[in-house]
């Protein structure tokens, strides 16, 4: 039997009266990397946001590595948040600090490493990322998009976490950065035996990064399987997503 690197059952999340998420279940395997597209609005952040408990559901069960992340005691979670990295829309980085000191956060927060080994770690993490070690020295505001992109990638990695969560990692990138971007995913997911939860709407990066893809709407998961298997589903979304232009085209690619 596949081992679960996370399992939902019976999701249910709101904001106020609006309800994003219902009686929502998904599996995902360990040492998979799983994509979950779906329309604006369905809620794809939001569901990572409650798989990592930054967002309480009003119902239902999460659990990452067997173990309850709604119901974990303060400490307990802190101990499974360094089992997890996460690179967020828009990076998140810190302004103020520069991109090393960044990679640094997570292991001041969660270890007591002396500071010559963090720094070592550091930059580590920053060329496993596909930056030169000179990035590090530079704060955010002094690089692109795609190198920012990949400096909260090496951010997610500091603590050599077994499972990333990434939150549309592409966006707002080139086609070519955006491809070397899902290549370095796919790389250090052989390489480190990750698992990955991976929100996108780019339908090449599904082509190339992903195993499975969750397709996400009408506030449940409507189908989970392989690029070939959605492409069969007959429901209009997943049709009209993977039959138009851009999904035909990466599919072409990816075969």
């Amino acid at each position: 039997m596949t081992e679960l690197a996370i399992k939902v059952r019976g999701l249910r999340t709101a904001y106020d009266t609006h309800i994003v998420h219902e009686h929502l279940d998904l599996d995902m395997r360990k040492g998979e990397v799983l994509g979950v597209i779906g329309p604006s609005g369905a809620g794809k952040s939001v569901l990572l946001r409650a798989i990592i408990g930054l967002k309480q559901p009003s119902a239902g069960e999460v659990h990452v590595f067997g173990e309850d992340v709604i119901h974990l005691q303060s400490a307990d979670h802190a101990a499974l948040q360094r089992l997890w990295g996460i690179m967020f829309q828009d990076g998140a980085l810190f302004s103020n600090l520069t991109v090393r000191e960044n990679v640094m956060v997570p292991m001041k927060e969660h270890t007591d490493l002396p500071l010559p080994l963090m720094k070592e770690l550091a930059d580590q993490k920053i060329r496993m990322s596909g930056l030169e070690t000179w990035a590090g020295r530079k704060y955010p505001s002094d690089l692109s998009g795609g190198m920012r992109k990949r400096a909260a990638l090496a951010r997610a990695l500091a603590l050599d976490p077994p499972l990333l969560f990434l939150d549309e990692p592409t966006a707002g990138l080139d086609p070519i950065t955006a491809a070397g971007f899902d290549q370095l995913i796919r790389d250090l997911q052989k390489s480190l035996g990750l698992t990955v939860f991976l929100v996108t709407h780019d339908v090449d990066t599904l082509a190339v990064t992903c195993d499975r893809i969750a397709v996400l709407g009408e506030k449940r998961i409507l189908a989970i399987g392989t690029m070939d298997e959605l492409r069969r589903k007959p429901h209009p979304w997943i049709q009209e997503y993977f039959g138009g232009p851009r999904g035909r085209g990466a599919i072409m690619g990816a075969g």
